[in-house]
């Protein structure tokens, strides 16, 4: 079950301070590079609840997003809906469809689990490419961000839209803790250590992991529907499964079921992304080289890595029983 420790505590704070602290220091430049971060930050945050605590490992986490961007831009844009009630009908819908994914992919478990949802997500792909009411292979645009102007904020401004992404990021966290903390959560972390003991227990595994598929669908269409607000534009990339092999990626760099590891990897990752490709196009291999080393060391991920050392440390530091003497025979 997910418990936060002294460290994860502290990573946190380091990372809101680091966030909050760059956004007003930054640049334009460095406000997009922060607000891209956000972004995937929430998306990591979805994926790392099912695959790290459930064991489902998702290929349509991706193209959830993209149906969160897609749900935005076609109820704010072209059906003229207010952006707050876009955005939560488009939480809405993804968290719909991802329910349904779960529910007819709960009985599969491993590879099958992997290809099953991955065709999800290309026909999600392909129904978004095809259907003329989507715009195809152009994409829709016109899209607005939220009007918080009743808070004294205005989104338009690169500042204050990478602060609401932030906000956004510690949002999805608490709510991604609190169901793994709550019953839903115990049952999702029985059901990944034993199936078979939890449904001798009286428990319905399918609708739990339907249930917690779900709500990681939520939060990973709250990810595309400000990626769509981010850009103002939304196209059929968005749901290709090569999103989802890079939420995939970040999550492994960062640490697989610690949920402040894969807020670790997106940073990561994406710095990565631009200070490398500003050198050489070919950032991808410096990428998968990393990727490698950390599947070599056998270590969780960054953070995994970090939270090995500390308890190797402490409890090197423990003072270890003396032996006691046994006395001889006489």
């Amino acid at each position: 079950m997910f418990r936060h420790t002294p460290l994860r505590v502290a990573a946190l704070a380091l990372l809101a301070v680091a966030g909050i602290g760059y956004a007003f220091g930054a640049s334009y430049f460095g406000l997009e590079i922060l607000t891209e971060i956000a972004i995937l930050a929430i998306l990591v945050l979805a994926l790392d609840m099912v695959a790290g605590f459930g064991g489902m490992v998702s290929l349509a986490h991706g193209a959830l997003a993209g149906v969160g961007a897609y749900g935005y831009a076609m109820l704010q844009a072209q059906a003229g809906v207010a952006p707050p009630i876009a955005l939560l009908g488009a939480i809405g819908l993804t968290g719909a469809l991802a329910w349904a994914i779960g529910a007819v992919c709960a009985r599969s478990h491993g590879i099958y689990f992997i290809m099953a949802t991955l065709a999800f997500g290309q026909m999600a792909y392909s129904y978004i490419f095809e259907t003329p009411v989507f715009g195809g292979d152009d994409g829709l645009g016109g899209i607005s961000r939220l009007d918080l102007s009743v808070l004294g904020l205005d989104l338009m401004d690169s500042r204050n839209f990478a602060l609401f992404c932030l906000a956004m990021v510690a949002l999805a966290y608490a709510a991604c803790a609190f169901v793994l903390r709550s019953g839903l959560g115990r049952s999702l972390s029985g059901v990944h250590e034993s199936e078979q003991r939890m449904r001798a227990l009286g428990l319905t595994v399918w609708r739990v992991k339907a249930h917690v598929f779900g709500l990681s669908g939520m939060i990973a269409g709250l990810s595309g529907a400000l990626a769509a607000q981010h850009i103002m534009y939304v196209s059929p990339g968005l749901l290709s499964w090569t999103v989802s092999g890079e939420a995939l990626v970040v999550v492994i760099l960062g640490g697989l079921g610690t949920l402040v590891g894969p807020l670790v990897g997106a940073a990561f990752f994406v710095v990565l992304k631009h200070e490398v490709g500003a050198i050489t196009p070919y950032w991808h291999l410096v990428t998968g080289l990393v990727l490698i080393a950390v599947v070599m060391s056998r270590a969780n991920g960054i953070f995994g890595a970090l939270e090995a050392w500390v308890g190797r440390r402490r409890a090197a530091r423990q003072p270890q029983p003396l032996a006691k003497e046994v006395p001889g025979n006489a």
